[in-house]
């Protein structure tokens, strides 16, 4: 048996960061059951931190937290990278929305010209039936997930604490006024205060435990890898992304990653890509650029986890004392991390709400999980 004062369950983004912060105040146990860090989400996502994703909380969160990617040092958890986002005729309206929430973030976005596009990503498919209209951010930032997931294991580490991976758990219960979990392979923890960082397993958890799910939603997303023009030198052409929530591309290690995003419900497990989803990505690629999908170098899926509302949870649920929710993430878990470690580190302790975040715009009722049981 060991002890601790936090016992996190989920060795993703999520947890660890969390983990990272509680270092500071005491004993922090991770337990992970698969035998690698993010397994299932932090490491399957296309990595890249942008404006065009999620909603106001969300985007408040991700412009807090790019102070702690560049502090680090250009190229230890990120590097600087452009975003380019795109539309069709029919999207034009949605592209304009987007500026102008973008804007509230960031103030270098800028109007895209279809010269401008194609100087930027020369495969774009632009003209009447294509890509018309486009909006350029400069800071958009290309994250390390290895590296920021191992960053905040050796933090825990170096603290005194553990990061477990490989233990899958069968028992999460109530005891002597905190929590002891057992893992199969018979080994058990016990701490007075349990986060529920498990993704899309977090409701799983709950009901092991006894307490209420609050209604997550695991969604599969697909991603493949293509070859570039021959000759083409990728590592400087953008990420590229439609207006509305039909196609992204980037840079991938001298290739190009793309997907269809989709969102297929789905239970709780290792995902894996579905033929249809595969060519629905390769159709989309040739859709919106001049590419020709000869070949797929690579593929695979990965769960983004949802509230209804997709906006995360953090925070003690109402009837299971030392029952922490850090959970919901979606497909913004990773450029979020820093903002919402810093909310784990108040919400967890008691300590005051950060100035940081109120000044952003985040509060601890925007994440409170007991709203995701209100009608």
């Amino acid at each position: 048996m060991s002890d601790a004062d936090f016992l996190i369950v989920g060795g993703g983004v999520a947890g660890l960061s969390a983990g990272a912060a509680l270092a500071r105040h005491g004993r922090v146990v991770v337990t992970e059951a698969e035998e690698s860090l993010g397994h299932h989400s932090s490491g399957r996502s296309a990595t890249f931190s942008h404006f065009g994703i999620g909603n106001r909380i969300v985007r408040s969160m991700t412009a807090h937290s790019r102070a702690f990617f560049l502090e680090a040092g250009e190229g230890v958890l990120c590097r600087r990278s452009p975003a380019l986002f795109v539309a069709t005729e029919e999207m034009r309206t949605a592209l304009e929305m987007l500026a102008r929430d973008m804007t509230t973030f960031s103030a270098c976005i800028e109007p895209q010209s279809e010269s401008e596009m194609l100087r930027r990503f020369p495969p774009l498919r632009t003209g009447t039936d294509a890509i018309v209209a486009g909006l350029l951010d400069p800071d958009g930032l290309r994250l390390d997930s290895d590296a920021l997931l191992q960053s905040y294991a050796r933090s825990i580490r170096t603290s005194g604490g553990e990061v477990l991976t490989g233990r899958r758990l069968r028992t999460v219960e109530p005891a002597g006024g905190g929590w002891r979990v057992e893992s199969e392979n018979g080994e058990t923890w016990t701490a007075p205060i349990l986060i529920n960082a498990a993704g899309a397993w977090a409701d799983e958890i709950a009901q092991a435990a006894g307490v209420r799910p609050i209604g997550l939603k695991p969604l599969r997303r697909t991603i493949i890898v293509v070859d570039p023009p021959a000759g083409a030198e990728v590592r400087g052409w953008p990420f590229v992304k439609t207006a509305v929530d039909d196609f992204y591309i980037l840079p991938e290690s001298g290739r190009l990653m793309a997907s269809p995003v989709d969102e297929v419900e789905s239970g709780p497990c290792d995902a894996q890509p579905e033929d249809y989803d595969v060519a629905l990505a390769a159709w989309k690629v040739e859709r919106y650029t001049t590419l020709s999908v000869a070949r797929i170098a690579h593929r695979w899926a990965g769960l983004r986890t949802f509230t209804r509302d997709r906006t995360p949870a953090a925070g003690f649920d109402a009837q299971a004392p030392g029952f922490f929710w850090l959970a919901g993430q979606g497909g913004f878990g990773l450029q979020t991390a820093p903002a919402m470690a810093e909310a784990v580190e108040s919400l967890v302790t008691g300590a005051a709400w950060p100035d940081a975040l109120a000044r952003a715009g985040i509060e601890a009722a925007d994440l409170r999980p007991e709203r995701l049981h209100e009608a």
